[in-house]
C-alpha cells in the first residue's frame, strides 16, 4: 500500500554452494544486494530461476514494483547467436531464461529495471544486442577484473553523459565506480543508447531506454559501494510506479 516499502525482485543465481554441512545446488545471492536495497528503503524478494516464468513472467512482475537483474556469470552466447569463447564459462541458460523473459517483459510493462553488470549485458541481449566475451582480447587489459572474485583495484572513473538517466542516478558526470567483468557490450540493441563510458578506455558502461519510466543498466557494482545512489534511484521510481498502480 502507499507509504509502505517498495518491494524491488532481484534475481538469483543458481550455483553449488557451501553452507554449515551442505554442499548443494543453491539459488543465492550477495548479501550486499540486500543490503543496498534496504538501505535504501526497498524490500527485497529474491527471484530463482523458474522455468514457468519463462512462458508468463506477470506470474512475478504482478507483485513487484521493480526489478533488479544481478551481476553473476556469463550469459550463454547462443543467447545472442554466437560460438563460444574459450574464456566464457559458468554458463547457466535456464538462468539465462528466465531473466530474458522478465527484462523484455518488465520493460514492456514500463516498471522500473536496472541491470547490474551481467544486468546490463542481459537487458541488452533480450532486446537483440551482442557482447564482446573477453574484453581482454580488445582492450588489452584486465583492469575491469583484476582479482576475480574481489573488487581490489577494481575501482575507475566512467564518464556519465550530461543529463542521462545515468547520471542522475549517480548524482554526478564522472563517477568512480567498483568493476568485476570480463565481457562488455558489443553491438547495442535499439531500444538503448549508451549513456557512459570507462574512462580507462571507452568500454560502454552505462546504457538507458530513454522513453522508459527507468530503465538503466551500468557494468559496475552500486551495491558494492556504500555511498552510490544508483539502486535508491531505481526505489525511488519503485515507489512511484506502485503509487500509480495502487492509484488507478
Amino acid at each position: 500500500m502507499p507509504g509502505g516499502r517498495p518491494l524491488i525482485g532481484i534475481c538469483t543465481a543458481l550455483t553449488r554452494a557451501q553452507w554449515g554441512v551442505w554442499d548443494r545446488r543453491a539459488a543465492l545471492l550477495p548479501v550486499s544486494y540486500i543490503g543496498a536495497i534496504q538501505r535504501a528503503g526497498g524490500l527485497a524478494l529474491m527471484i530463482p530461476p523458474d522455468a514457468e516464468l519463462e512462458d508468463n513472467p506477470d506470474q512475478v512482475l504482478d507483485v513487484i514494483d521493480g526489478l533488479i537483474l544481478a551481476g553473476g556469470d556469463d550469459i550463454d552466447p547462443s543467447a545472442y547467436g554466437a560460438q563460444r569463447h574459450p574464456m566464457t564459462k559458468h554458463t547457466v541458460p535456464e538462468r539465462d531464461r528466465a531473466e530474458l523473459a522478465l527484462a523484455r517483459r518488465a520493460i514492456e510493462r514500463d516498471m522500473p529495471v536496472l541491470g547490474i553488470c551481467r544486468g546490463m549485458q542481459l537487458i541488452n541481449v533480450a532486446f537483440g544486442g551482442t557482447l564482446t566475451q573477453h574484453l581482454p582480447d580488445e582492450v588489452g587489459h584486465e583492469r575491469h577484473r583484476p582479482h576475480p572474485g574481489s573488487f581490489d583495484d577494481s575501482d575507475h572513473e566512467v564518464r556519465l553523459t550530461e543529463g542521462s538517466l545515468a547520471a542522475l542516478a549517480a548524482g554526478e558526470t564522472v563517477h568512480n565506480t567498483k568493476s568485476h567483468h570480463h565481457q562488455g557490450l558489443e553491438a547495442i540493441a535499439e531500444p538503448f543508447e549508451v549513456t557512459g563510458h570507462s574512462m580507462i578506455d571507452d568500454v560502454p558502461e552505462a546504457i538507458e531506454a530513454p522513453y522508459r519510466r527507468f530503465v538503466l543498466g551500468v557494468q559496475w557494482h552500486p551495491e558494492a559501494d556504500e555511498r552510490s545512489r544508483v539502486i535508491g534511484a531505481l526505489i525511488e521510481r519503485a515507489r512511484d510506479y506502485r503509487d500509480t498502480r495502487v492509484s488507478a
